[in-house]
């Protein structure tokens, strides 16, 4: 699991992706959830057979190679718009800071909004959105049992969610539900506001929903500069949120302790996330599980609970199977979809072309600088109402509630050309 979230969080290290050999621990992992024994074999088999199996002594000879001190590693924060700049947590207020500095804002302004009639003020860095949200770190055990245990020593000291956050869980799997209910985490992080609240991309393609009214005209009236913090690994900006600026990508338990903490500005190394239910300040240190809390709780995880949740993956729940469907061998297309539309890119592909002539003194279309990302070529965010694709289907009759987001609607090639 641990290999699978390095691989995948590639965009932190300024890779595509990571790779790994293949190894015992790799058939230790296929066995744990819960894969075919003869799978297993064959997997081992044609390794070894490829040359692609490895063990102590048989390393290739690389051309080049980089040492790591494990003892300099920190914990840090991506952001607060690429997922490639590193910032370590003891750094992350005096980063903050400095780019409010250099858009000319002002650190210290803040603004007064209501929650169920409480008054509060809202802060530049302020966090809106905390989410544990689907990517290969939220099916990763040890970092879902440390947010939960982090949650249950918060809960246990008297901490709470600060009430401007909005957070939520939304893991990989419905395998995570099982081990942290059987763990026992789930009901601190529900009192944290963590509830599940679906399984699969959630936050970092866009779908977190609207921030409260209250909180959204606030962001608006002052132009606050607020944060969301997250366990994905995109955090291009207008991804995560129209109204959210700044996006920190962070593991699962650091999430859970920016929602204690309520702000960026903070230096978590040093500063208290609050008080506890004894009045005395209470520091990440006092509660950040140990490894050896970690590993207890990832003990529970068992074969036994991927086969189960996985035994009937391909049968789906009552909602798919209701779907119908007309069979045959190719999609029957629906004119009046808004999701899924026969693009004309191909019509008339089956005929031959009147001549075939080379292509010659053809000009660039475009020449971009650096940091052109997925999301400026196909944007995956959430669709704003006065927006040409917007405009668009609301023609058909969309309702803006009901637009989703241009990743669910990436099939529609109007929505796109707009």
């Amino acid at each position: 699991a641990d290999r699978a979230t390095i691989a995948n969080m590639a965009p932190e290290y300024g890779a595509t992706c990571g790779f790994f050999p293949v190894d015992a621990i790799t058939l230790d992992y296929l066995r744990l959830s819960g894969r075919d024994p003869a799978r297993i074999a064959l997997v081992e088999a044609y390794c070894k057979a490829q040359g692609l199996w490895r063990q102590a002594g048989d390393e290739p000879t690389f051309s080049d190679s980089l040492a790591l001190d494990l003892a300099s590693v920190q914990p840090s924060l991506a952001g607060p718009k690429r997922p490639q700049d590193r910032v370590a947590l003891e750094d992350i207020r005096a980063q903050f800071d400095l780019l409010l500095e250099l858009g000319g804002r002002q650190a210290e302004l803040d603004s007064d909004f209501a929650v169920a009639g409480e008054p509060y003020a809202l802060h530049h860095g302020d966090v809106v959105i905390a989410a544990i949200t689907s990517c290969t770190n939220t099916s990763n055990p040890s970092v879902l049992m440390a947010a939960g245990l982090l949650a249950r020593n918060a809960v246990e000291r008297g901490l709470s969610r600060r009430p401007w956050v909005k957070s939520s869980l939304a893991p990989g799997s419905k395998v995570v539900t099982d081990y942290l209910a059987k763990a026992g985490l789930t009901p601190y992080l529900d009192q944290l506001g963590f509830n599940l609240v679906g399984y699969g991309c959630t936050t970092c393609i866009g779908n977190s929903g609207p921030l409260p009214p209250a909180i959204a005209d606030c962001v608006n009236a002052n132009d606050l500069i607020v944060s969301s913090v997250l366990s994905g690994n995109r955090n291009f900006e207008g991804r995560v949120h129209p109204q959210v600026k700044a996006n920190w990508l962070a593991s699962p338990p650091l999430v859970v302790a920016f929602a204690l903490a309520g702000t960026t500005r903070i230096d978590l190394t040093r500063e208290p996330l609050g008080s506890g239910s004894d009045g005395q300040p209470v520091y990440l240190r006092d509660i950040w599980p140990s490894d050896a809390a970690v590993a207890a709780a990832v003990a529970a995880v068992d074969g036994g609970m991927f086969r189960n949740r996985y035994a009937d993956v391909f049968g789906g729940d009552t909602a798919w199977q209701a779907i119908a469907v007309s069979g045959g061998a190719t999609y029957a297309w629906d004119p009046v979809s808004t999701y899924i539309k026969h693009p004309p890119f191909f019509a008339g592909i089956d005929q031959p072309p009147a001549a075939l002539a080379d292509i010659e003194q053809a000009r660039i279309m475009a020449l971009f600088g650096d940091s052109i990302t997925t999301d400026h070529i196909s944007p995956a965010g959430s669709i704003k109402p006065s927006s040409p694709a917007g405009l668009y289907l609301q023609g058909l009759g969309v309702a803006p509630a009901d637009f989703n987001s241009y990743g669910a609607r990436r099939g529609n090639h109007e929505v796109m050309m707009r």
